[in-house]
């Protein structure tokens, strides 16, 4: 017999009995919902049998492991239907993923939308044949045989990396169709019902341009139809929001093929709505102390090399030259940092100095992998709020905090606060060729930031290896309406580059000292910062930051110069992004027009409003607000804009 701990009660059972029969000896309820379990905390099979006392969790959809068992089961289920209709598909990876699964698969040509549907169609047979998922294992050279002979080569290539360590590779099996895995499954094909092949697109081979474009069927899955129901619908509101269609759409921005990838156009609504963000942030961050400066958008590799960037990003990096050949090879700059410490250098520096707040807008130039791109959210040349901040020790966990407190306030202010998440990225002790300095260093430094972040009360994930590599950050997350994560805004503290640039101060005792500096951007990328605003406001921003706030449309010719009066004093009282529709179009057109353009507000002026110096005002989402004198008007807005009113 054997003890087996369920929660709060110890029951015995025979030994060698499966964690499924255990499951199902508690309840059929349980048995049916359950995916996988936990046995003394690691994740397995309910197949696996009991052969010691443990403890035992069942995991059902509503887990996090157990909705990934669900899912990576159902990209098993798709694999098996392509193999069947198409069995020259080569296999490469199919994982479960935050909002369902992927497969890719190396085929002549794109699946179409026509052949995702039989694609469905086969996986709901296979659901339907109820095939057992069973594990078993070989040794690597069995393994990298019965690849071979299927050709494989994918497979191939992920086994032999393994081989080297000696140990047995793990494979499921159902029914005719084999696939390496190492689990956990669920017991059986049957229990996935709701489920949807929602896109294909290519993607390179270990992501990595370099390699062959596979094809990559996305799908999602869920227990009950209602779920995945509702799931859809999101997604369709996902595609209606997303900046990539909205925004180009709207002509907020543009890309050309033979300009090339991850270099936008910004329209002029989208250059406006970039300046009105630039403007907020400069005059916010010169408020609050931080002081301006302006740098190279380039050097040459002599101050990478200082700070270490040309050892530890050249890859990530666009150098103009050649190592072996020039005298002086210059590279575009990926940050800013190495140039603003200059200004900190610029003369000898005493604690009364401190601390030293230097901000910049700079425009930045990062070789992204081409498979990475998408839209405004990661490009290759971008523009960001960055800043610099020299300071004491002592002076640190204050400053810390007043970043933090800046980046809330314009999270707050754009409506983006809600949404986000903190992420406490450290080193990875375990590839220290990432990093500079020692481990003691590393641990001082995240030693630091842990005080500094568990002091102001912030609720964060820890990120191994997600660290820069001369200090550990707090990133500010938020996901996209897709779904994918993306770093916002980032807060890091460093110790180690003050000291390879031979930053000093004289302290009070009169000893020099190294300042610790804080890496910081207050809004982060400007551009991701707009893509993420057209999401959240399906291309309705706020009056304040709108491209076009005041559209004015008189009913008939007569009323033009009413209009243009009426814009001359909205310009004149500092509301200038005003436009006048004279088309002589009917005003149930141009209304419909200027609701499909998101406009904030609409003035409609025929013979009463123009004798009477009123306008009927149209507010968007809230329809008709009725006549006002241009006054009232003119007085609403301004403070809307003023105090940034989100609607």
């Amino acid at each position: 017999m054997v003890n087996v701990k369920l929660r709060d009660d110890v029951k015995q059972f025979e030994a060698g009995i499966s964690a499924a029969e255990i499951a199902k000896s508690i309840g059929a309820g349980l048995y049916k919902a359950v995916c996988v379990c936990k046995i003394d905390g690691e994740i397995k099979d309910l197949r696996t049998k009991i052969e010691n006392d443990c403890e035992v969790e069942f995991l059902t959809f509503d887990d996090e492991e157990g909705k990934k068992a669900f899912r990576h089961t159902a990209s098993h289920i798709l694999a098996q239907a392509v193999k069947r209709l198409y069995p020259d598909a080569k296999l490469a990876i199919g994982p479960a993923i935050d909002k369902g699964f992927y497969y890719d698969f190396d085929v002549p040509k794109a699946f179409s939308p026509e052949e995702l549907e039989k694609i469905e169609a086969e996986m709901k047979k296979i659901v339907k044949e109820g095939l057992e998922l069973t594990q078993f294992t070989m040794t690597p050279d069995e393994a990298i045989k019965f690849y071979e002979e299927k050709g494989e080569i994918y497979k191939v290539e992920l086994i032999k990396e393994h081989a080297d360590k000696g140990e047995d590779i793990s494979f499921y099996k159902q029914g005719e169709f084999t696939e390496l895995c190492a689990g956990p499954h669920l017991p059986d094909t049957s229990r996935v019902k709701a489920f949807k092949l929602t896109s294909c697109t290519g993607a390179y081979w270990r992501g990595d341009e370099k390699n062959k474009m596979l094809q990559r069927i996305y799908g999602t899955a869920f227990t009950k139809q209602a779920d995945l129901d509702s799931y859809l619908e999101a997604l369709e509101e996902a595609k209606r929001r997303d900046h990539n269609k909205l925004g180009r759409d709207l002509e907020i921005f543009t890309t050309v093929d033979y300009i090339g990838q991850g270099l936008p156009i910004l329209l002029p609504k989208g250059t406006d709505i970039i300046q009105t963000l630039q403007r907020f942030v400069e005059d916010e961050e010169r408020r609050r102390g931080w002081v301006r400066t302006k740098t190279p958008l380039m050097a040459k590799s002599d101050l990478y090399k200082i700070s270490g960037h040309w050892d530890h990003y050249k890859d990530g990096m666009f150098i103009l030259g050649d190592e072996e050949k020039d005298d002086e090879v210059f590279a575009l700059r990926p940050m800013t940092c190495p140039f603003q410490y200059q200004a900190y250098l610029n003369r000898a520096r005493s604690y009364r100095d401190l601390p030293m707040r230097l901000a910049e807008t700079s425009t930045l130039f990062r070789n992204e992998a081409s498979g990475e791109m998408h839209g405004l959210i990661r490009v290759r040349q971008f523009t960001i709020s960055e800043g610099h901040l020299m300071c004491t020790p002592e002076q640190l966990a204050d400053e810390f905090k007043s970043c933090l407190e800046l980046t809330t306030f314009m999270l707050q202010t754009l409506g983006l606060y809600e949404d986000v998440s903190y992420r406490f990225s450290q080193w990875d002790p375990e590839d220290t060729d990432k990093y500079i300095g020692t481990p003691e260093q590393w641990d001082e430094a995240q030693g630091i930031m842990k005080e500094i972040l568990d002091n102001l009360g912030i609720n964060y994930k820890i990120g191994i290896g997600e660290a820069a590599f001369y200090g550990p950050k707090l990133d500010i997350q938020i996901k996209n309406v897709h779904g994918k994560e993306d770093t916002l805004i980032t807060i890091q503290i460093d110790q180690m580059l003050a000291e390879k640039f031979g930053m000093e101060y004289v302290a009070a005792d009169g000893t020099k000292k190294n300042p610790y500096i804080i890496h910081r951007t207050s809004i982060g990328c400007y551009e991701r910062t707009l893509a993420l605003l057209i999401e959240k406001y399906a291309g309705a921003f706020p009056l304040w930051l709108a491209p076009e706030q005041v559209r004015i449309l008189p009913i008939a010719d007569r009323h033009q110069d009413a209009a243009y009066e009426v814009k001359k004093a909205l310009e004149k009282a500092g509301i200038v992004k005003v436009d006048v529709d004279t088309r002589s179009e009917k005003l149930g057109y141009k209304l419909r027009e200027a609701q499909l353009e998101k406009i904030p507000y609409m003035l409609v002026i025929g013979d009463k409003e123009a004798e009477d110096k009123t306008v009927s005002v149209r507010k968007r989402g809230h329809g008709d607000q009725g006549v006002m004198p241009v006054a009232d008007f003119i007085a609403l807005a301004a403070e809307e804009i003023e105090t940034r009113v989100i609607w």
